[in-house]
Formats: C-alpha cells, structure tokens, sequence
C-alpha cells in the first residue's frame, strides 16, 4: 500500500526540528539539502554545524520519530546527516578518479538522440543475448521518465528486496531471463508520471547504481533517455562509462539527432568510446514475399553516417511484428531460439564485443567527468 505524501509535507516536519546549536529550524538553517522520495521510502539529505556523533544520532532520530508520527509508521525514513564543512575555492583540475563499482568489468551505455527508435528494445534484446552467451549481465534502466525495462522482462509487478552487504543495506537487482534488473520502474505506479527536476532524477540514479548488490558482472548496460541531456551528464559524472553505442533508424531525421548523439560522448572532455551505431527498423519484408525488401524509411542511413563519422556499423534490424509483440509480453525475441531475429541480436552483439576488445585493448579506461560549466561543454 503506497502511503500519499510529498516533497513538501516532508518540508512542513523539518520546519518544526532544530539542528543542535543552531537556534533556527532546520529548513531556516538552509541544513536540508536533498529530499527525495521512492514510493513509501523517503531519502533526506541534511548538514548540521555540530560534528559529533551524539549531534547527528539526535538529528536522524527526531527526524525519524516526527515523520513516524505525522504521516504513518509505514514510511520507510533514511537520513543521511553530515557536519557543516568550510569550502574554499581552489583552480578547477582535470579529475583522474574512477568511481569504479566492485564488480562490474563493462559499462556499456546504449543511446540514441531521438525518441521512439527502438534503443529499449536493442537493449533488452543485447542483454539477453550477452547472458545466452555466458555473460553476467545488469540492466540499469535510466530513463526515469519513461522505464520500460519492467515490461520488456515481464517483471512489473516485481520489487527490489533489501540484503545486507558488507553491514550496508542494499537493493537487490530483480532477475529474470539471467539478466539483473534496477528500474524506476519498480518503485513507481504504472499510472504515476515522475514529474522531477534534473537533480532529483540524477540522486536516484545514483541510489540505484552504488546502493545496489549488483554482484559480479561482465556487463552492466545503461538503458538511457533520448537526447543529450541531465541524466546523460549525471551519468558521466558518476561512473566511468567503458563504451557507448548509438541507435538510430535510417530516415534523416533520426540521424541529425544520433550524429548529436554521437558528438556529446566524443567531445574532448567527456571522452567515451563510441563502440558503434545500430540501425533499427532498416527495411520491412512481407511475410508472403519473403525475398522482397521495402524500405520505409530510407536505406543504408546509420550505415553512411557510421562510415562518415568514423565509427563502426554494429548491424541493422529489420522491422518485424514479432520484435515488439515479443517486447510487450515481456518475453524478448533473442530468447526464441534458432530464428533469424536470434542470429541478427547475435551478430550485432558479436559486432560490439569486438569493438569493445578493440576499446580495451587501445585505449585507457574512461574518466569520471567532473562538469564545470553548463554552457554547452564539460570538463573532467
């Protein structure tokens, strides 16, 4: 049962408690800085001037105790309390920290620039096919603003169940298919829309990738929105990306926006390998006329702009009923077994390990960004 309640019932209760020493409220006090909230869990983000543990026990307590009683015991309540630092002003430096997770070998983010050409499907359909290859693999669906990766797997109804790591709480991934599964998703109603500002979406994200027991993998693959936007510089801020592979269709329209695609992970700054681009829905072949090839939306297009940027042409996919019938009851058509929809996920997928072995095997691993500037540019 999801209990009803904002950002700003939440504000309300912190109106009312004092950080230790400070005389005002905390909200008065500016010592909020985050309140972000999945479902019945609440996540509060607070500094207080006082350093000691005693302080900061006492902060989290009555915050606990206060939400408790004023909106319902069911309300699952982390705070994250830390002292009131001094900051000072240092030249900005070129970051060399990986924030690597235990674990994880690749990262691979699939993007295109454009809505609606097919990059959740691919990536559902990689995912299985990498497992079908004895892979480990993880999925994190990032495009909270439309996950589908719920659906496509046949896990709606599915919730992330807490384990105890190392003495830290945890979500564990849901599994179906061999493949691990994080999604917004999980923690939202089918009918509720998330209706978040860059900063809240890219906190959730980061909850899903570092408080997650992803375990050992081979793979974790970065389901991500259409465009060039928040939560693709979230992103890069946070994790080291190993490579990046860009889905398009071939009319011209979905290419202006992959090529932008394509430019924002090979800009100086950012730097993530572009393994390559895969052209979906490129023809449509009739059932009754097997030979024939009709292209709806024009021919080769991913193909010439592969060979015009300088990066690889992974594969095209035809455009077939069965692809997304298959995506809408949950079961991916690369689990079908000795089809040619099988063999053209398998060589896409082959396509991009190789590129991958290449990446690895040329060039060092990729940088955190750290951004500085909004200005249309990024610097590590």
């Amino acid at each position: 049962m999801i209990i009803k309640f904002n950002k700003e019932d939440i504000t309300k209760i912190l109106e009312t408690l004092t950080a230790p020493g400070e005389g005002k409220s905390l909200v008065e006090s500016n010592s909020v800085k985050n309140i972000v909230i999945f479902g019945n869990e609440v996540n509060i983000d607070i500094v207080i001037g006082n350093p000691t543990l005693q302080a900061k026990k006492k902060v989290e307590v009555e915050i606990i105790k206060a939400i408790h009683n004023l909106i319902g015991q069911k309300v699952v309540v982390k705070v994250n309390v830390k002292p009131k630092v001094q900051t000072v002003k240092t030249p900005v430096q070129k970051t060399t920290t990986n924030k690597k997770i235990d674990g994880i070998q690749n990262i691979i983010a699939i993007a295109s620039g454009k809505g609606g050409v097919g990059k959740s499907t691919i990536t559902s359909n990689i995912a299985i096919t990498l497992s079908k290859m004895g892979f480990k693999v993880g999925i994190l669906d990032a495009d909270v603003y439309g996950p589908s990766m719920p659906i496509m797997f046949d896990v709606v109804h599915e919730k992330p169940l807490s384990v105890t790591v190392n003495g830290r709480s945890k979500m564990k991934p849901v599994e179906n298919y061999g493949v691990k599964i994080l999604s917004l998703g999980f923690f939202t109603q089918p009918n509720q829309a998330v209706i978040w500002r860059g900063a809240m979406a890219s906190k959730a994200l980061n909850q899903m990738i570092f408080d997650a027991a992803w375990g050992e993998l081979d793979f974790l693959i970065l389901d991500l929105p259409p465009g060039t936007g928040d939560i693709h510089l979230s992103l890069v801020q946070a994790i080291p990306i190993t490579g990046a592979v860009i889905v398009s269709t071939p009319q011209n329209i979905a290419l202006a926006d992959a090529k932008k695609g394509v430019a924002m992970f090979q800009q100086p700054n950012i730097n993530v390998p572009v393994l390559g681009i895969i052209e979906n829905m490129s023809y449509f072949t009739p059932e009754e006329l097997p030979n024939n090839r009709y292209y709806i939306f024009g021919k080769d297009g991913a193909k010439n702009l592969a060979e015009d940027i300088d990066t690889a042409f992974l594969g095209e996919i035809p455009l077939v009923q069965s692809i997304r019938e298959a995506s809408d009851i949950g079961h991916p058509v690369a689990l079908q077994e000795n089809t040619p929809l099988e063999a053209v996920f398998n060589t896409i997928t082959k396509n991009m390990l190789n590129q991958l072995v290449k990446r690895n095997k040329n060039l060092p691993e990729t940088d955190i960004v750290k951004i500085t500037t909004m200005s249309g540019c990024a610097a590590k």
